[in-house]
């Protein structure tokens, strides 16, 4: 068996029926026991995005947002999807809306409680935080070693995949784009990109933050635009579009009937793939977010989820179905067996990725198609790719935290950053096959480890969403202190209520607060 016959059956392994259904059941779950917050609490997530502040230690909740949408937004909004439609049918389009409804259920969860046990870099005084230090904290008065265990085994994988598995796939589409528009050889994409990235990434949390929260809105606006340009450009087509999802969604058209699995499948991957919900990524960024209570981060999450896979992917299926670009391939076996061809005349030969979107978009701007995707990708890739760094980077101060050698977890620190970079720089030339075998391994690994672990530990975070409700009934802008509730090992927000109190207590009204912001 060669490398690639191992990828395959790696990948197969593991996105196998049990994760589309653990994923799809998690958020279920989360969903009917949050009362459906994704829909509930829809006002918080916009007011919150709104009246977050930054402070010298952590990011404002908008800031968040868009270093957890740099994560999110890249590659899987674009190639992602039209793979998604080459092997699925259009009907993988509904299976990754169900992922994402669903979905910001579950991302509450992981994001709030990655706010309720993040920590201060002892190097930086930057807030960390993630599904390594909440698997530890959780139940470490109970179950200490197995607890401490499980954190090191989601931070290996979290580094191995933000670091070598994930990476690959945004340069391989973002030289791939780039060399479909202007014939540019994907070596000096791969050169410039690792020198752009060598920049930003060695500036921290806060360069990061400064440089995402500029690109991520701007990008994503300027595509979400174009796409409703498409759709009112082909406005008669619109109604043959949703037939064609919601119809191949269940298997009522007998062309996509033989691949309805498929559907579900291509659709669930490439949404958790896209919006990353419950894959452990979005609480990352939250932890580094400034807010007086950790359901404010975790509806700032969940309304991630909704931009990234209700806007952004959803443009690009718009774009690439309502122009007919698109071939769906039975059995996953481009550039065989093709059972779908899409009325725009797309060649089979054209490889399920960018070059889907591109060519739609040249059918209706000609000439300006690939530039603009490619332009767009190359923004998303970039910012992505930053997101990623981060997460490797608080895996892996996670891991050398307590290190008394500072130097050496330094240096660690300095080999990761070179590792990201030759991945980055390898991705870039090799074929995508390739790259999205290794991707899929890392997001569906991460998944695994993080769903299992919060359905385990989800009681911190009901417990605060019903202290948010509570304190929002009685008029105030809520604060947290875990021990009022029954939450341990919470000690970065114990000692900022012991700093309240020594500051004296807040009792404005929290309607009175909003007049006067």
């Amino acid at each position: 068996m060669n490398f690639a016959d191992s990828i395959g059956t790696a990948n197969e392994l593991i996105w196998s029926i049990p994760l589309i259904a653990l994923c799809l059941l998690a958020g279920l779950y989360f969903s009917l026991r949050t009362g459906f917050l994704q829909i509930r609490h829809l006002p918080d997530m916009l007011n919150q995005l709104k009246r977050g502040k930054e402070s010298e230690d952590g990011t404002s909740s908008f800031q968040s947002l868009m270093m957890s949408l740099a994560g999110r937004v890249g590659m899987g909004n674009i190639g992602g999807v039209a793979t998604a439609i080459a092997f699925g049918g259009p009907g993988a389009v509904f299976w990754m809306w169900t992922s994402a409804f669903l979905g910001a259920a579950t991302s509450f969860v992981e994001s709030t409680l990655g706010q309720i046990y993040k920590e201060r870099d002892p190097d930086t005084g930057e807030y960390r935080g993630g599904p390594a230090y909440y698997f530890e904290k959780a139940y470490k008065h109970k179950a200490r070693r197995l607890s401490l265990i499980y954190g090191i085994l989601f931070a290996v994988v979290t580094i191995l995949a933000m670091s070598f598995f994930l990476p690959g796939v945004q340069a391989n589409g973002m030289a791939s784009a780039i060399n479909n528009a202007w014939g540019i050889p994907t070596w000096v994409t791969a050169i410039g990109l690792v020198i752009l990235l060598a920049f930003i990434v060695i500036g921290g949390v806060k360069r990061i933050a400064h440089f995402t929260v500029v690109v991520v809105p701007t990008m994503a606006l300027l595509y979400v635009l174009i796409a409703i340009v498409v759709f009112f450009l082909n406005f008669s087509d619109i109604p043959r579009v949703f037939s064609l999802i919601f119809g191949s969604a269940f298997g009522a058209q007998p062309v996509f009937g033989a691949i309805l699995g498929l559907a579900v499948k291509w659709g669930v991957q490439r949404g958790i793939y896209s919006n990353e919900a419950g894959q452990g990524t979005g609480p990352h960024a939250a932890a580094a977010a400034e807010v007086s209570h950790p359901a404010k981060q975790g509806f700032a999450q969940s309304f991630a989820v909704y931009v990234d896979t209700l806007f952004v992917c959803s443009a690009t299926a718009f774009i690439i179905i309502s122009t007919g670009m698109f071939n769906t391939f039975s059995g996953e076996s481009w550039p065989n067996d093709v059972i779908h061809e899409g009325h725009g005349g797309l060649s089979t030969e054209v490889e399920p990725g960018p070059g889907f979107v591109q060519q739609g978009l040249d059918s209706v701007f000609p000439g300006a198609g690939p530039t603009f995707i490619a332009i767009a990708l190359s923004f998303f890739v970039f910012t992505t790719i930053v997101a990623y760094y981060y997460m490797a980077e608080t895996n892996l101060n996670y891991l050398t935290r307590k290190m008394t050698n500072r130097l050496a977890a330094r240096a660690m620190q300095r080999v990761l950053q070179a590792l990201v970079l030759v991945s980055v720089a390898y991705g870039a030339v090799t074929t995508a096959g390739a790259a999205w075998g290794l991707g899929d391994i890392g997001v569906g690994s991460m998944a695994w480890l993080n769903i299992i672990g919060i359905l385990f530990l989800q009681g911190p975070a009901l417990k605060v969403l019903k202290d948010y409700r509570e304190q929002k009934r009685q008029g105030l802008d809520p604060q947290f202190d875990p021990r009022k509730i029954g939450i341990e090992n919470a000690t970065f927000w114990e000692v900022r209520a012991d700093e309240q109190v020594k500051r004296g207590p807040r009792e404005e009204p929290f309607e009175k607060q909003l007049e006067r912001d």
